[in-house]
């Protein structure tokens, strides 16, 4: 600072010290030293820090003085996170390890390619339909035929069609409970030759659903698991357990054919593991995302095993954690099987999942080589493991296990994580203890100093969200919301730029009006103390939760901690130069390369959910928040930046600017949220059924009938942008509840009502179709223990939801579905949710109502909705029609 503007405290204040000093022109080196630490006043006033070096000649006020160049320190910065994001995106290209793929005893992805090709092109797959029930099935079976007549003389391969029957309840999606009658399973077993008495399982599913043909979910896993099969059973290497190979007919009926087979499958008790092959998008790399539970010897034998390992801990805590709406069968088999596996998915481009555009030819043959390589050598290495014949023995604790670039895994025992969680956690205690307790004449008040910078970086990022999340209503408010869905840097531009403008901004006002004498050498340690400090309470946090993915705050702790005690001399001696910034990032390398890593998997899974989560969670302020927090922790090692550098004027002009021009683009419609691009298509959902309803009375007589196409938008738009298109669907046309009948009285196929409120009814003609359902009250009888016993008979075509309320003073106490409790759904209605295969009896069940009061009324409303998801009842005329309205950026998904 000039002399000209310090206050008339800190001159007097100076002159003491000069006086004191004497009119030596050379002090000694150490005295010089010590006069070059800075003082710091009380918490409150401007000027309150400041360099005591009277001349500011030796070396390390010089560094101070001298100050990054702005330019360079931004360009700099930038440049080194886009040199590790580059590299991430390398890491993630390359999917498999050339080699010697297709020799005898390998892998071949092009057979397993064939089988792909041929399972997609029988079309969608849905449960009950001839596609599924017959066709594939009959695929399967001959390909199976031919595997066992070229197997090996050591092996023993048994096929078996499993028709189960069965119902259980789930708490997925609200809870609700589900009821499957002579579904389709086919079941192989492959063990030696004089048999096995402990078995692994692999699982896929081969059904799809409606108007998808499947490909990535998840007829590739079963084209893998056919190929996988081949190779085990042609190979010269004797097994010593038995491998069985599911291929499930109704997963996508929400887990139906794994609970009927682990369930009632006699071979069901021969399993010790499992490996289930799944998919949250399309090709690239599948993810492990869930393993054990506690049966880290599991984790260990993909790490021994797997040859392209990419699995995190971090997924299977978020997966787990329910935020993501999704379940697989890997619940089943844990929760009615309690056995211990390993849940792997595809995640890339999630945009196409569940649509008709997850094809064949989108899935890199690449990608089905790394998969087959991996699921073949952990099968192979699970089949010849001690562990497996008594894995009870190994259920000890849980692994915290990732990958690093794809290239290996890191996997050890979650007790073992913890102590060196809390051993970085001395360390920084030991660091900054040293600090806090030094005595104040060498440190100034550094306690002080530290406070109250923590609390400047609260503020700022406090702010920063506000701020994005202010933007992100905004957006939502004026209907402009997934702007970004199509073109994801246009969040970066907005969300991520304002962002760190805010950081800048506080950080700069609070260098210019409250540090505005203090040495930027100083503050530059001070706040890299304070975000030591702040990932060290993540750590601490998240290791006392008993989580696994503390491991990223240990790695955000150590490593940073380290680098400065290696720069801390030459920091010291000469300042923020050239030398000291090459060796901080050099240090930075490894925590903010995984991040980034990271931060891909995460907007690469969440981004395309958020694109079908319902017209109920504002999707910018989703993604605004997840921007905001990301840039939070991208930024924290670099905000001592902001006070080494001369000035961050020009950064800060340039993400206002950047920011501002998005925001405007953003607001006028420049960004269509959709695509129909053919290499890159990224649809807005619909879905479309032709109804007609009925409602009765307590008598049986009709009171009210309807028919039209109800129309559900599964985004937050609605059909803003559809109605230019289609101007008869429009808000004159919006869906009115029937406040008496459950779920508004309308055919929910899934208790999805809580996240779609936005829906649509366009009259339309009476749906006729060829299997109508038949839904009557067979018998009403008085129990002994004084409640209402209601049977009912259904039939209809392979899918049927069944919904109840209960009247004010009755409560349902038993049924005969699931086992016995009844299970409410979100919004305090029964669902229940009803397949079967192609031929299946009446459904018949009982509900028992315990009645406290009478009402005229009645005790309960109940209703039954029948989904015509293949055939010819699946379309009409009108449904067609409309169809063909809608723009080749929608994925409008119709049956009757």
């Amino acid at each position: 600072m000039e002399w000209g503007s310090e206050s008339a405290a800190v001159r007097r204040h100076r002159v003491g010290v000069e006086r004191r000093e004497g009119a030596a022109a050379a002090p000694p080196p150490e005295r010089e030293a010590r006069a070059q630490e800075p003082l710091v006043d009380g918490c409150s006033g401007g000027g309150r820090t400041r360099k005591r070096s009277p001349g500011g000649s030796g070396g390390a006020s010089r560094g101070a003085g001298t100050g990054l160049s702005e330019v360079r320190a931004a360009l700099g910065l930038a440049l080194y996170l886009i040199a590790l994001r580059t590299l991430v995106q390398l890491s993630l290209q390359q999917l498999v390890l050339r080699g010697a793929a297709g020799h005898r005893g390998e892998f071949d992805a092009l057979q397993a390619r064939d089988y792909l090709e041929h399972i997609t092109s029988i079309g969608p797959r849905t449960t009950g339909s001839p596609e599924n029930e017959i066709l594939t099935v009959h695929y399967l079976l001959e390909q199976i035929k031919l595997i066992e007549v070229q197997s090996n003389s050591l092996h023993k391969i048994s096929v078996d069609v499993q028709r189960p029957t069965g119902s259980f309840s789930i708490d997925f999606l609200g809870g609700f409970t589900s009821y499957y009658d002579n579904i389709t399973n086919v079941v192989v077993k492959l063990e030696p030759r004089d048999g096995a008495q402990h078995a692994v399982l692999a699982n896929c599913h081969f059904d799809s659903v409606a108007n998808s043909p499947g490909a990535s979910d998840d007829a590739v896993s079963c084209s893998v698991m056919l190929e996988v099969l081949r190779v085990l059973s042609t190979s010269s290497e004797a097994l010593h357990h038995a491998v069985i190979f599911l291929f499930n007919g109704a997963e996508e009926n929400v887990l139906q054919a794994s609970h009927g087979f682990i369930t009632q499958h006699p071979w069901a008790s021969l399993i010790r593991a499992f490996i289930n092959l799944e998919a949250a998008g399309v090709g690239g790399k599948e993810l492990v995302f869930q393993t054990g539970p506690e049966n880290p010897w599991l984790v260990q034998a993909y790490v021994s095993a797997a040859k392209h390992p990419f699995a995190s801990v971090v997924a299977q805590e978020v997966f787990q954690s329910g935020i993501i709406p999704s379940d697989t069968d890997f619940r089943i088999y844990r929760d009615f099987g309690n056995i211990p596996g390993i849940d792997l998915a595809f995640i890339e481009n999630g945009y196409i999942y569940h649509t008709k555009y997850d094809t064949a030819d989108r899935i890199l043959t690449d990608s089905i080589q790394r998969a087959g390589d991996n699921i073949l050598a952990v099968l192979k290495h699970l089949a010849t493991s001690d562990m497996l014949a008594a894995a009870s023995k190994y259920r000890h604790g849980n692994m915290v296990f990732f990958d690093v670039l794809g290239l290996f895994v890191i996997a050890y025992p979650s007790r073992i994580g913890s102590i060196i969680n809390y051993m970085v956690v001395m360390g920084v205690v030991l660091y900054l203890g040293k600090k806090f307790l030094q005595p104040k004449h060498k440190t100034g008040n550094y306690k002080k100093d530290f406070l109250c910078g923590l609390g400047i970086t609260l503020i700022s990022w406090f702010t920063s969200l506000v701020t994005v999340l202010i933007i992100a209503v905004f957006i939502s408010l004026i209907g402009q919301s997934l702007s970004w869905y199509n073109h994801f840097y246009v969040s970066v531009c907005l969300y991520g730029t304002a962002t760190v403008a805010k950081i800048i901004l506080i950080h700069t006002l609070a260098k210019r009006f409250y540090y505005m004498n203090a040495s930027a050498q100083y503050l530059g340690e001070v706040f890299f103390d304070i975000s030591l400090f702040v990932h060290c309470c993540f750590l601490v946090t998240l290791t006392y939760q008993g989580l696994c993915s503390a491991f990223i705050s240990a790695v955000w702790v150590a490593f940073p901690l380290l680098t400065k005690l290696c720069v801390h001399k030459d920091f010291k001696q000469h300042g923020a130069q050239g030398k000291f910034i090459a060796f901080y990032l050099l240090g930075m390398f490894i925590p903010y390369l995984y991040a980034l890593y990271l931060i891909w998997a995460v907007f690469e899974m969440f981004t395309p959910i958020l694109g079908r989560s319902g017209s109920e969670i504002p999707p910018d302020v989703v993604l605004a928040s997840i921007l905001a927090g990301c840039t939070m922790i991208l930024s924290s090692y670099f905000i001592n930046f902001i006070y080494l550098a001369k000035s961050t004027k020009k950064t800060m002009l340039t993400l206002t600017l950047v920011c501002a021009i998005t925001f405007l683009l953003v607001c006028s419609g420049t960004f269509f949220p959709y695509s129909s691009n053919p290499a890159n298509p990224k649809p807005k959902r619909v879905f479309l059924q032709h109804m007609t309803r009925t409602f009765h009375d307590l008598e049986g007589n009709a009171v009210k009938r309807d028919s039209g196409i109800w129309i559900n938008g599964f985004d937050y738009t609605g059909i803003s942008h559809i109605t230019p298109h289609i101007p008869e669907i429009n808000d004159s046309i919006r869906a009115h509840c029937e406040e008496n009948a459950p779920l508004c009285g309308f055919p929910w196929y899934l208790p999805v009502h809580f996240l779609i409120r936005k829906n649509w009814y366009l009259p339309a003609p009476e749906v006729s179709p060829r299997n109508p359902p038949h839904f009557r009250l067979i018998s009403k009888e008085q129990t002994p223990w004084d409640s209402i016993k209601l049977t009912f008979e259904a039939t209809g075509p392979s899918h049927m939801s069944f919904y109840v309320r209960a009247h004010k003073g009755s409560t349902l106490s038993q049924w005969s579905l699931g086992n016995g409790t009844p299970v409410t759904s979100k919004g305090g209605d029964y669902f229940v949710f009803y397949s079967h295969g192609l031929q299946a009896s009446a459904w018949q069940f009982w509900i028992e109502v315990q009645v406290s009061e009478e009402h005229p009324e009645g005790m309960v409303t109940v209703a039954i909705a029948a989904h015509y998801l293949s055939g010819e009842d699946k379309r009409s005329p009108q449904l067609d029609a409309l169809k063909e309205k809608f723009p080749d950026w929608t994925f409008p998904s119709a049956w009757g």
